[in-house]
């Protein structure tokens, strides 16, 4: 396959170094990552903005924009072959339950699902993690078990690995997204009048009662496949109700 891998902790980081690495003993692959760190940026695109992009060696560039710049600009412009699958990652955080609604990781892998194959962002559970290389080749296989999955220009496979030994992960599994609380309070860092300045904490914690979620899976050591799907229309079952509450045709 033609992949464009990219990323949202930019083209020089760990996990996308190695993940090229792996991908490459099977496939041809072009990799366009953001020049700097843009993790949490979503699907954001650098709108009417100039975007700097360099060839940094044969088939490798950095980009001054968003991760969803990459995609773009390597689907539309800048590689020069017919791409067949986008891949993202491996980032090096997870990103487990509502996460993915501004994860750039994520956000970096939407624009492939007009592609032939389903795309796919890969994870890790840690930020330093312990065996990077263990991780990438899992992700080259299951990024080959991605592509046999049915054309369906609305999915996309968001995987995550939690940070252990291959000995001590249990096995795969299929999993929902883990749904949270309320995000923690963000952290007042200084103040300088008449400003103040924050930083966003972690997440909130998961909600009980659930069963089957990618949060659990990570916590049994288990690694999570979410299969997500971006029709984002309501249930068509119930446009009946919509139209009498919106007193609509």
């Amino acid at each position: 396959m033609n992949i464009l891998l990219t990323n949202d902790d930019g083209y020089e980081a760990s996990g996308i170094t190695e993940l090229f690495k792996s991908l490459c003993s099977e496939h041809k692959v072009f990799l366009i990552a953001p020049k700097e760190n843009c993790s949490g940026m979503s699907a954001a695109i650098s709108l009417r903005k100039e975007i700097e992009v360099k060839e940094i060696s044969k088939n490798i560039f950095s980009v001054s924009g968003t991760p969803a710049d990459c995609s773009y600009l390597g689907l539309l412009s800048v590689i020069p072959e017919p791409i067949e699958m986008i891949v993202s990652g491996i980032n090096l955080g997870a990103n487990l339950g509502e996460d993915i609604f501004y994860s750039g990781t994520v956000g970096a892998a939407i624009s492939g699902r007009r592609l032939d194959f389903v795309p796919v962002a890969f994870s890790v559970a840690t930020y330093v993690p312990k065996n990077l290389g263990f991780i990438a080749e899992q992700s080259l296989l299951i990024t080959n078990q991605v592509s046999k999955l049915p054309s369906d220009q609305n999915l996309l496979v968001n995987v995550n690995f939690p940070d252990l030994s291959s000995s001590d992960i249990k096995g795969t599994r299929i999993t929902t997204l883990g749904k949270r609380g309320m995000p923690d309070k963000p952290d007042l860092i200084r103040e300088k009048y008449p400003s103040k300045f924050y930083s966003f904490g972690p997440s909130g914690s998961l909600l009980s009662g659930q069963v089957g979620t990618d949060i659990q899976a990570i916590e049994q050591n288990y690694i999570s496949i979410s299969i997500l799907d971006y029709n984002l229309s309501a249930d068509v079952t119930n446009w009946d109700l919509y139209r009498e509450v919106f007193d609509c045709e």
